[in-house]
Order: structure tokens, then sequence, then C-alpha cells
């Protein structure tokens, strides 16, 4: 949605157990793809002025904001941040752009949620949970928000929206 984008800003808890993983991750995306990644963090409210000031001095295109429960209980400020700092910003969980986000990509909630209440429900009929399998999500959702695409002056390809699970009118 921004092929433009060379200085893409990720916001990342510190504090979240999964960080260190997730920049990896997409330190390595970004140079197999040529973009230049602004990395700012942030673990508490205070923090957030300062990180998207960044962004901004540093000539950001586009936002990733990864994911942390910190982030998804904030989802509303970071979204109304992003907006008002007119970047494109994906978000790991379809909530951000219910709230107003551009667009997320990201495991089910929904679904992980079915899949503790399965768990649940085999450990109350006495299974051991030690005996219980690792599941990982298999459900991933793509949504896009096209109010706040037409918002930030960007045209959603028509292949991009044949894709998504969930297109917000």
């Amino acid at each position: 949605m921004v092929p433009k984008a060379t200085t893409i800003a990720v916001l990342v808890n510190p504090n979240y157990s999964g960080s260190e993983n997730q920049l990896r991750e997409v330190q390595e995306a970004a140079a197999s793809l040529g973009v230049q990644l602004v990395i700012v963090r942030a673990n508490v409210e205070s923090d957030f002025d300062a990180a998207f000031s960044t962004l901004v001095q540093q000539r950001a295109t586009a936002l990733l904001v990864c994911a942390s429960p910190f982030f998804n209980i904030r989802r509303q400020q970071l979204v109304v941040l992003a907006a008002r700092h007119t970047l494109p910003a994906i978000y790991e969980w379809r909530e951000f752009a219910a709230a107003g986000g551009l667009m997320s990509y990201g495991t089910s909630l929904a679904d992980a949620y079915r899949q503790a209440g399965v768990y649940t429900g085999r450990i109350l009929k006495g299974a051991t949970p030690a005996d219980l399998p690792v599941v990982q999500s298999t459900k991933f959702e793509f949504v896009i928000n096209l109010p706040t695409a037409r918002a930030l002056g960007l045209e959603v390809p028509a292949t991009l929206l044949a894709r998504a699970d969930k297109v917000i009118e």
C-alpha cells in the first residue's frame, strides 16, 4: 500500500517477552527488501509522544506496531498518534483496524480464545495439562480500513482488497 516507503518505523515494547524475536524477524525482512528501519521503544504511556517525534524527525514513511499486550490496551491512543502524524501503520490485531488503524495482520484472538476454551474443557474432563499438545495459531486475519486509507491519501489495490479477510468500509 505504500510502495515507496524506504524508511519504516518499528514501535516495540522492550518489556514484552517476544520483542527480541519480533525485532530480529523485522530486521531480516528489512535487509532483504533494502528498507531502512527506525526502531523506537515504548514500555510506558509517556514514551509514546517521544517515540512518534523520533519517527517524524527520522522521516519514517510507514509504521509497524509490534505485538504487545501493553500496545493492545492502548490501541486507540496509538491509532490516533499514527493518524495525527499521517503515518500509514500496520498492527498485529484486527482490533486496531476496527479502532481506526490502517490495517492489521495477525493471529485471530477469537480463535486463540476458542482454543483456550477447548483446552480448559479437556482439563476439566480429566486430561493432564502436561499431556496436551502445544498448539500454535493457524488462523490469521488481514483487515483493511478503507476510510483510514482515504484519509491518508492511499489507494488500496484491488488485489489487496481481495486478499483481506475483512474490509472496513
